[in-house]
C-alpha cells in the first residue's frame, strides 16, 4: 500500500476554504479516483511544535492506494481538472509526497 499525501503550506497570508475542501473538492477528487483510492483523510493544522506557534500545513490530505502504478493510472487522466480546482480553496501551492505504508 502506498499513501499520496498533500500539504498545503502555512503562511501570513494563507487562505484555506476548508469547507470548499471537504464538501466539493474532496468528493470530486474521490468520485474521479474511483475504486482506486482505498481511503482518505483530511486534516486542519492547529499549531506547531510549541506554544503560540503556528501549524507548518494549514491542511493535509492523506490517500491510500494498492501502489503507485493505480494511483497514476487513476489520477493522470484527471490531474488537469484537479489541479485546476486547487485556486477554489487555496492560494497556496500544495506539495505532494508518496510514501510505502510500513505499518
Amino acid at each position: 500500500m502506498i499513501r499520496v499525501s498533500v500539504f498545503y503550506p502555512n503562511n501570513s497570508d494563507a487562505t484555506f476554504d476548508m469547507d470548499y475542501y471537504c464538501n466539493k473538492h474532496v468528493p470530486m477528487v474521490g468520485g474521479m479516483l474511483g475504486d482506486a483510492l482505498k481511503g482518505a483523510a483530511v486534516e486542519s493544522g492547529l499549531a506547531g511544535g510549541g506554544e503560540g506557534i503556528p501549524a507548518i500545513y494549514i491542511a493535509m490530505t492523506h490517500l491510500t492506494f494498492e501502489s503507485i502504478e493505480s494511483f497514476e493510472q487513476s489520477f493522470g487522466p484527471n490531474a488537469e481538472e484537479i489541479l485546476a480546482d486547487v485556486p477554489n480553496f487555496t492560494n497556496t501551492k500544495p506539495q505532494l509526497q508518496i510514501s510505502e505504508i510500513k505499518i
